[in-house]
């Protein structure tokens, strides 16, 4: 046996034993991006460094053997330094979105591309799903919304943008056409109670995900109706009757509204001490009036941009109530927001912002790219619909239109998660010209953007382990080797046993199957 100290602890392992494999027996967890279990060993990404403390080396354990008296530390300053180096430097070269352009810049935060893919499929229940994973009031949006989102649009400069917000509009429409009402589901209430004052777009929204999350949201408003400012829109664009029945879908949660509610400061101190935090979302206030006591300023409440908390603690304030805005959409994505920060707050008993991803970006498409985007898109022109928006037939064909330019392992790229942990910055070691983004796609189904592919090697160790006739493997020497098919053939001919098997293990989006496997 041989003994060896990692991070002031001693384990002793058998020859040959790596010593990434003597830490993991410590339960001290290494990040790697290139090891793979029952692979053989291959040098690559370099996240796994640990310092050798006799000597400070710094050593990858995935392929270092452990050794007798080796006294190794896992994570201090330098080691964690040196993996964000690492990290950066992959990065440098990593031409892919994590997320696509129209959902960085919807105020909700929207996953568009899936609910894109999802409509045109045909399944417009599991595309209502994410849509209201972020906005909780789909049909009122999609009617009003004046679609910042398809702004964004990377099929824009195209031709003309994806129809964005008439797709959002039919799930919600399609939902209540075939009076489903869409259930999420809802967590078991923990005790704790929120007021909400004011029943508009902000305050649906918060409530819908409070109650979401267990805690009992009770709306208070003045209005005779639930909807805010939504009910002063004309009916030819909003009908009245489709707030009532969005409303209805929020209360089918469990959220309590109460109507014709005047809250003065009496009933707002009331409120302070009854429930466990309080949301003020009552619309645009005027310069001047004061509200519940709480600072205000030439626009509006003041709050913590970061958290939404008022002057007051456990006060918090969403919506018009900051700065007046005909902008229904950024009310909703604050309603959110707001919910998740009061939720952490529930469980932690600190409000702390909601902590922002790490991001992968890498510009505008050239010409060359367009046409490599294209290969998994429709080349129609956008389609236009009447004022009933579009028919299921006509959804699914303008949702065929999305360039599908989001990552397609958003949630599972270790890339991703690494570069978040550890802080890094993909333009440390940026070039000044990026290489081009491509796409292969197999007739089973199968997408390999070498763009994104950092060089692993864990394909090509599958490839061979299971006797693929071709598989993938290394071409070129140096900075400019890149993993590709041998032979000049295809993407199909290099896995044909294992197509599913590289894009499941493939530690980035560079190898995924182009239907739908991330979880809803």
């Amino acid at each position: 046996m041989i003994t060896l100290t990692i991070d002031n602890r001693t384990i002793d392992v058998q020859p040959g034993t790596m010593v990434w494999e003597a830490a993991r027996q410590l339960g001290i967890e290494i990040p790697t991006l290139c090891y793979l279990d029952g692979a053989d060993h291959f040098t690559s990404c370099m996240v796994c460094l640990v310092k050798d403390n006799r000597n400070g080396k710094l050593l990858p354990s995935c392929s270092t053997p452990a050794m007798q008296g080796m006294n190794l530390t896992t994570n201090d300053a330098e080691v964690h330094e040196s993996r964000r180096a690492s990290l950066e430097l992959l990065l440098s070269e990593h031409v892919g979105d994590c997320e696509a352009p129209c959902q960085l810049v919807c105020p909700a935060h929207m996953n568009i591309p899936l609910m894109n893919r999802l409509i045109a499929k045909g399944d417009f229940a599991r595309a209502l799903e994410v849509v209201k994973r972020d906005i909780a009031l789909p049909s009122i949006l999609g009617r009003i919304c004046p679609a910042p989102c398809e702004a964004g649009c990377r099929r824009k400069p195209i031709d003309e943008a994806v129809s964005i917000c008439l797709l959002k509009r039919i799930t919600g429409d399609e939902d209540r056409a075939q009076n489903k009402r869409y259930m999420p589901k809802l967590k078991s209430l923990s005790g704790k109670r929120v007021a909400i004052i004011g029943a508009g777009p902000a305050g649906l929204s918060a409530a819908y995900y409070l109650q979401q999350n267990g805690h009992q949201a009770v709306i208070f408003d003045q209005n005779e109706r639930a909807g805010g400012d939504l009910m002063k829109i004309d009916a030819d664009l909003l009908s009245p009757d489709v707030i009532d029945q969005e409303v209805a879908a929020i209360t089918a949660t469990g959220v309590q509204i109460h109507l014709n509610e005047t809250i003065d400061n009496h009933r707002f101190e009331q409120f302070r001490c009854e429930y466990d935090a309080v949301v003020v979302a009552i619309g645009t206030i005027t310069e001047g009036n004061p509200i519940f006591g709480l600072k205000t300023n030439k626009q509006g409440l003041v709050v913590d941009k970061s958290t939404y908390l008022t002057s007051e603690p456990h006060v918090f304030a969403i919506g018009n109530a900051l700065r007046a805005s005909k902008l229904a959409v950024r009310s909703v994505g604050q309603g959110k927001e707001v919910a998740e920060i009061i939720d952490s707050s529930f469980h932690t008993g600190e409000v702390v912002p909601r902590p922002e991803r790490f991001n992968s970006k890498f510009g505008k498409l050239t010409e060359p790219e367009i046409q490599e985007y294209l290969k998994e898109s429709v080349s129609a022109q956008r389609i236009k619909a009447g004022t009933e928006g579009f028919t299921r037939e006509q959804a699914m064909a303008e949702a065929a239109r999305c360039l599908h330019c989001d990552c397609r392992a958003p949630e599972s790229c270790k890339l991703r998660l690494l570069s978040d942990q550890y802080g890094a910055d993909q333009r440390r070691f940026q070039y000044d010209e990026r290489k081009p983004a491509r796409k292969t796609i197999s007739p089973d189904g199968l997408v390999y953007e070498s763009g994104k592919c950092i060089k692993c090697g864990i394909c090509v160790r599958l490839a061979r382990q299971h006797q693929e006739e071709f598989g993938f493997t290394f071409i070129g020497r140096g900075f400019d080797v890149q993993i590709g098919v041998p032979f000049n053939e295809t993407l199909q001919a290099a896995f044909r046993k294992t197509a599913r098997l590289v894009a499941k293990n493939c530690p980035t989006g560079a190898l995924a199957m182009s239907e739908l496997e991330e979880k809803i």
